[in-house]
């Protein structure tokens, strides 16, 4: 990696791309494709969805071939951060999902932008830049 992209995109973002969604496909073309990376656990949360659809082995390899074409980035490189959110909102009784959290945790690590359409609950991370490109 020679540099890190710039926006970190959430699992229904990816579904969106995937689908074809126009507004979401012309804001990725925008920030260019090189720009964008996801976290281990979006890759995950694409699979399971794949595995629980009527067409398992087309949209899993689907998944792939979108996954082939995207930076991943390790979770283990969030795991820190993940702490130091969860404990932050434990005291807030504010907890989200811990897969949502490590995703957030990963934009926030890595200094990234999050594209998600679930700003409710993303927002609520501490220092997290977030882009909704369902609005825009």
């Amino acid at each position: 990696m020679n540099k890190t992209p710039k926006y970190l995109l959430d699992s229904n973002i990816c579904v969106y791309i995937l689908r074809g969604r126009k507004g979401v496909r012309e804001q990725l073309q925008k920030v260019g494709w090189d720009n964008c990376c996801i976290s281990e656990m979006t890759v995950a949360e694409l699979l399971y969805g794949a595995e629980c659809s009527s067409k398992i082995e087309e949209n899993k390899k689907e998944v792939l071939s979108f996954c082939a074409d995207i930076e991943i980035i390790p979770i283990g490189l969030a795991l820190s951060e993940y702490a130091h959110q969860k404990a932050i909102l434990r005291k807030k009784r504010s907890l989200i999902d811990d897969l949502d959290l490590l995703i957030g945790s990963t934009a926030v690590a890595i200094d990234c932008i999050m594209v998600t359409e679930n700003v409710k609950h993303l927002n609520r991370i501490e220092n997290i830049q977030i882009e909704n490109w369902t609005t825009i």
